[in-house]
């Protein structure tokens, strides 16, 4: 009897890894297949998940037909589905439900956090593919900008690629030039003013523009959770780390943290600046706003920190002689510490997650191929959006570099403007830890800030100190 069952075991045993065998795959590794000759797809569709807005998609759609003249075979579907975030949340949702997009835009915070459904594929599988319609060459791997590049190996295992670099932006200052060259004002470098009379500081720029302008919130931020994280860089004082335990991942609930926000928190109730949620909606909308309220009083910063990919926005209409109401200009963002300057790197990569049918992510390695290694699209999608090209041949196009050079404050120019800032702070790009839970963190963080310095005037410290508590509390118990 004993014999019959070994027997019986054995051949169960047999069977089940001829049928994995069969379909080309093993279990817990998408993307893998034992069959090293992979084919073009023929009629499958590519779900593509995104945040872009109108002119962005248009550039979009422009190089999904030119895709389709190659691969005539394969549908692309692409999708807006508001902004980074939302695309987390919808991404998390339909992983559990198994209706997953094939790519999607995604941050690293973001793919920690799938990689806990085993559904997130290992793009060397098609990197180093044999097959030079799908593998990419030397030249191509090294084409990227290198810092882009390790971005999709920093999940912990480096023999793993699980995003390729798709766009990059960062934070940038925007100023109202007009008004700073009027008045005699510096551009700010550093955040806290040495002194009464520190003139290159924002704490002693933006009283200024308060005196000058009393009507005026002189300056507006538009991600409470890009500031607290810069801060807690260009201080070096503590945020998260990768620990196994969950309540080590944590570490921001610090005095030190405390102590930059009490010093927002001064010039949030002296009417110096504002953010994003606490104004209500992008802050860019501030600084440009050049119309009179009821009261026939124009309320505008001077000041705008965002996205270098916004740049567009941050510029004010025209007048009806084509003329600007006024000149916009765009430095760096300020540092805590000028010998450890440190700017957000941002902008979207992509990854794959794992379909039902393979063919699927074959089709969606192609497209990613075709959009990821073209200095032409790379070149277009800069010039629309702000956005820094994450190839270096871009910047060999002759397209690209007359765009460079068209760099100004107007509506056609801003984009490059931006662009150039952007270049010139590559060397103080950082990535936060990244995570199962460090999504959740920047959350709380930014929350924490808002509800941190817009606190009703004489609030206790103890309540205070208890609203550091309380995110810290919730990133733990997410992640339980």
């Amino acid at each position: 009897m004993r014999k019959i069952t070994a027997i019986l075991i054995l051949a169960a045993t047999i069977l089940s890894c001829l049928l994995l065998s069969a379909c080309g795959a093993k279990p817990d590794d998408p993307g893998k297949t034992d069959d090293p000759a992979r084919t073009v797809p023929e009629n499958v569709e590519v779900v593509f998940y995104h945040t872009m807005g109108a002119n962005l998609r248009a550039v979009l759609t422009k190089y999904i037909a030119e895709f389709n003249k190659k691969y005539p075979t394969i549908t692309i579907t692409e999708q807006s589905v508001g902004g980074y975030d939302d695309v987390r949340n919808q991404v998390i949702t339909e992983l559990q439900a198994g209706k997953q997009p094939a790519i999607a835009y995604c941050y690293p915070d973001h793919v920690a956090t799938y990689l806990r459904s085993k559904k997130v594929v290992d793009l060397n599988t098609y990197i180093n593919d044999k097959n030079p319609e799908f593998g990419l060459t030397e030249a191509q791997m090294n084409d990227f900008i290198s810092g882009y590049y390790a971005e999709g190996k920093s999940f912990g295992d480096e023999s793993k690629m699980y995003t390729l670099p798709f766009s990059k932006s960062t934070e940038v200052m925007y100023y109202n030039k007009t008004f700073f060259d009027a008045n005699g004002l510096s551009v700010p470098d550093h955040w806290f003013a040495n002194g009464e009379n520190d003139a290159t500081s924002m704490e002693y720029v933006i009283k200024k523009i308060k005196e000058i302008d009393k009507t005026s919130i002189p300056l507006g931020y538009d991600s409470e959770a890009n500031w607290f994280i810069t801060m807690t860089e260009q201080l070096k004082t503590p945020y998260t780390q990768a620990a196994e335990k969950v309540e080590d991942r944590f570490l921001f609930n610090d005095d030190k943290n405390a102590e930059f926000l009490n010093k927002f928190r001064g010039w949030f109730l002296n009417g110096y600046m504002t953010t994003q949620a606490i104004y209500g909606a992008y802050t860019s909308g501030l600084f440009t706003n050049t119309k009179p309220n009821d009261d026939g009083i124009v309320i505008h910063s001077y000041i705008s920190i965002g996205s270098s990919a916004g740049a567009t926005y941050q510029c004010p209409s025209a007048n009806d002689d084509g003329t600007y109401p006024f000149e916009v200009g765009i430095a760096q963002i300020p540092q805590a510490d000028t010998s450890n300057k440190k700017v957000i790197s941002q902008g979207p990569s992509i990854c794959m997650l794992a379909q039902k049918d393979s063919k699927v992510n074959d089709a969606a390695w192609l497209f990613i191929k075709y959009l990821l290694t073209s200095p032409e699209f790379q070149a277009e999608f800069s010039m629309t959006s702000g956005y820094v090209p994450v190839i270096r041949s871009t910047f060999e196009l002759d397209a690209y570099k007359e765009f460079l050079a068209g760099a100004n404050y107007t509506k056609d120019g801003i984009a490059a403007l931006s662009a150039k800032i952007c270049m010139e702070q590559e060397s103080n790009y950082f990535t936060s830890p990244a995570f199962v839970g460090s999504s959740d963190a920047r959350d709380k963080v930014g929350e924490l800030l808002v509800a941190y310095i817009s606190a009703p005037e004489g609030t206790s410290a103890a309540d205070l100190k208890k609203l550091f508590e309380d995110a810290y509390n919730r990133c733990v118990s997410l992640n339980k």
